[in-house]
């Protein structure tokens, strides 16, 4: 297979700002592969990303961490199970070092040594993007490019995030925030056998809350949330996926003895809780990051035996610019998705 010389991408020309330029094809290095970009989905994470990058890294990142594509090269030393036209994704993480103290107990996901796709190293907003082979993930062929992006982050953080809740099929579970992340943990709630109660803020979600999956949906700006959970007799367990500290902290009263709070908004508040809430019904919190390619191949593989996919909205790389300000601006059901293969609209 000949390779292009050059390939297209959006890099960060300043922060907050992409600019279209012109790269020369790499090659991967040993344990590396190239791959072909087909989609990659925008994060809420790609924010700070892109609002925060060094202006002085030349060249400048390119961001995006939800790549689906094919590989067209691969290192030395690559494991066999990869091959040329191979259709692969790559999450957050951009693979494990093999050699830490983490990853020689198996855990993968708290390498210390991988970089972050999109922020310490390039991402998939690109028509190529170089990539380690220890953070690949096999994509299943029923899934297309453009619904797998997205479950490579936001469904496999929390699909993760209510494997580790403590709760039983029949407990009631709370997914605070129906956006990009919301939107995905109602529906792997409802198939894992959960009383699913969405929170958010607002009655224009209630119908779509309530069509993905969830039994009860609370608008937190017309009721006292924590008093109905209160009032229900508490919930297992509460995953949020807004960063918002008071938001959260506001919930807890209604945890169950017992219950769990498991955190994915990474807000930079201190949470406040009560300890004596914490003691003396042995409630916990919990914080819970993406996860393992493999865990990542297990929540792809769940979503296609239980019918779970996101809701996406899909633009041309060429527009990366749009779709970004159009995910930040939060009028997107649920995500934003940038396809290499789709043309721009003729002007």
């Amino acid at each position: 297979m000949s390779l292009k010389t050059h390939y297209g991408a959006m890099q960060i020309a300043r922060p907050g700002v992409l600019q279209w330029v012109q790269r020369q094809t790499p090659m991967p290095a040993s344990g590396e592969v190239l791959i072909e970009v087909e989609a990659c989905g925008i994060c809420g994470a790609d924010v700070a990303d892109i609002e925060r990058a060094d202006p002085n890294l030349q060249p400048p990142r390119v961001p995006g961490h939800e790549v689906v594509g094919r590989i067209v090269a691969l290192g030395s030393h690559t494991p066999a199970i990869w091959r040329i036209g191979q259709r692969v994704g790559v999450g957050r993480l951009g693979g494990y070092c093999n050699e830490c103290a983490q990853c020689r107990q198996g855990q993968f996901q708290l390498c210390q040594q991988q970089p972050f796709v999109g922020s310490s190293c390039d991402g998939g907003y690109a028509e190529m993007m170089i990539a380690r082979a220890t953070g690949l993930v096999s994509i299943p062929d029923e899934l297309s490019s453009e619904e797998a992006a997205p479950i490579l982050c936001a469904g496999i953080a929390t699909f993760n995030a209510l494997k580790k809740c403590g709760a039983q099929a029949g407990d009631s579970v709370v997914i605070l925030g129906i956006g990009g992340l919301g939107h995905m943990a109602v529906q792997y709630a409802r198939r894992m056998g959960f009383k699913v109660v969405a929170v958010g803020r607002g009655a224009d979600i209630a119908d779509e809350a309530l069509a993905l999956g969830a039994h009860l949906y609370i608008d937190s700006q017309q009721t006292d949330a924590a008093s109905t959970l209160q009032r229900m007799g508490g919930v297992q367990a509460i995953v949020t996926t807004v960063g918002h500290a008071d938001s959260v902290a506001a919930l807890m009263p209604g945890l169950a003895p017992q219950g769990r709070l498991v955190l994915l908004g990474a807000g930079k508040d201190p949470l406040p809780v009560s300890a004596g809430h914490l003691v003396i019904g042995e409630r916990s919190v919990l914080g819970s990051i993406t996860g393992s390619p493999f865990e990542n191949e297990k929540t792809l593989n769940f979503s296609v035996l239980a019918g779970v996919r996101p809701m996406i909205e899909v633009m041309p790389l060429a527009q990366a610019n749009e779709a970004y300000q159009k995910m930040k601006s939060g009028d997107v059901k649920f995500r934003m998705v940038l396809s290499m293969t789709r043309a721009s609209p003729a002007p």
